[in-house]
C-alpha cells in the first residue's frame, strides 16, 4: 500500500529529492526559548541538517525525558511562550524546512486553524503534536492541510500491523517511527525495536520514514541509518546546547552528518 494521493508538502517534496539523491536525513530537536537557541538552529543548518524540528515547551510533556523537560522548564521560566518563540523564529533565515513539535493543548487553546496559520506565517512548514492519537486528529490535520502545514504522524513500537496503513496515509512530510517505548533521553544502546519500527514502515509506504526517540550519538544514527531514510535526535541536541552552547550543537550535527554519510560510502 503505496500512499500516492495527496499532494507533497514543502518538507516532504525536500526529504523525497535527498533519499532520492541517496543521502540519508539528518533532523536535529532545538528546544525554542533556550540561550541561543536561534544560533543553535543556524549553526545546526549550516553543519548538515537537513530539517530541524522546534519544541515548544510546555509544563506537561508527556513524551520527553529529563534533559528536554529540563530545557522546557528553563525555557518557561526564562518567559517562553507559544507566541514568543514563533514570532522569534520569523528572525532564522535558514534554507532548511523547520518543522514545530508541540502537545495538543497548545494547538487547542489557540484554536486549529489559527494556530496553523500563525505556523506557516513564521516559516513553519510542518507539525508534530505527539500526544495526539491518529483517531482523534482529523479536526487539526484538516485546519494544518488547508494552511499547508505537514502534520507528521508518530507510529509507536506497540502499533498493530493493522494500525500502520492508517497512520502513514494520514501523514505528511514523513512519518516518525518511534524507537522504543518510554521517553525521549539518551542511551547507551540503540533499541532494536528502532530498526524493527523503520522496517515495518518502509514495507507499506513509499513516504520517508525517520527513527526518533533514543537515537543518542552519532554511532547509533548511523545504526538506524541502514534502514530509516533518516533520523531526529533530541536529548543528544539540547543536552550539548544547555551544558556547552551553540557551537557544540553544530559541532555535533557536523559529527552525525559525517557518520550517517559514511555509511553510504561503505554501502557502495
Amino acid at each position: 500500500m503505496k500512499n500516492a494521493a495527496h499532494n507533497h508538502g514543502i518538507l516532504e517534496s525536500r526529504l523525497r529529492q535527498l533519499r532520492s539523491d541517496g543521502r540519508k536525513i539528518l533532523v536535529p530537536y532545538i528546544t525554542g526559548g533556550l540561550t541561543g537557541w536561534l544560533d543553535a538552529i543556524r549553526g545546526a543548518a549550516a553543519s548538515g541538517a537537513d530539517a530541524i524540528e522546534i519544541g515548544i515547551p510546555f509544563s506537561d510533556p508527556v513524551m520527553d525525558g529529563p534533559i528536554i523537560q529540563m530545557a522546557s522548564e528553563k525555557a518557561l521560566r526564562d518567559g517562553a511562550t507559544p507566541n514568543s518563540i514563533l514570532h522569534e523564529l520569523r528572525t532564522v533565515d535558514v534554507d532548511v524546512p523547520l518543522i514545530v513539535m508541540c502537545y495538543y493543548n497548545t494547538v487547542f487553546r489557540a484554536g486549529h486553524d489559527r494556530f496553523a496559520n500563525s505556523l506557516r506565517d513564521c516559516g513553519v512548514v510542518a507539525a508534530i503534536v505527539p500526544d495526539l492519537p491518529l483517531e482523534e486528529s482529523s479536526i487539526w490535520a484538516t485546519a494544518a492541510d488547508s494552511a499547508k502545514i505537514e502534520t507528521v504522524m508518530l507510529a509507536a513500537p506497540t502499533a498493530p500491523d493493522e494500525r500502520l496503513p492508517r497512520v502513514v496515509e494520514r501523514a505528511r512530510g514523513f512519518v516518525y517511527a518511534v524507537g522504543l517505548l518510554g521517553v525521549t533521553g539518551e542511551r547507551t544502546e540503540l533499541a532494536t525495536t528502532a530498526v524493527a519500527m523503520a522496517t515495518r514502515l518502509k514495507k507499506i509506504t513509499d513516504i520517508p520514514v525517520l527513527v526518533g526517540v533514543g537515537v543518542s550519538n552519532a554511532e547509533q544514527a548511523k545504526q538506524a541509518c541502514s534502514v530509516a531514510d533518516g533520523v531526529i535526535q533530541g536529548a543528544s541536541v539540547v543536552r550539548r546546547l544547555l551544558e556547552e552552547g551553540v557551537d557544540s550543537v553544530a559541532q555535533y550535527v557536523a559529527e552525525v552528518r559525517t557518520a550517517i554519510d559514511s555509511s553510504l560510502v561503505s554501502k557502495r
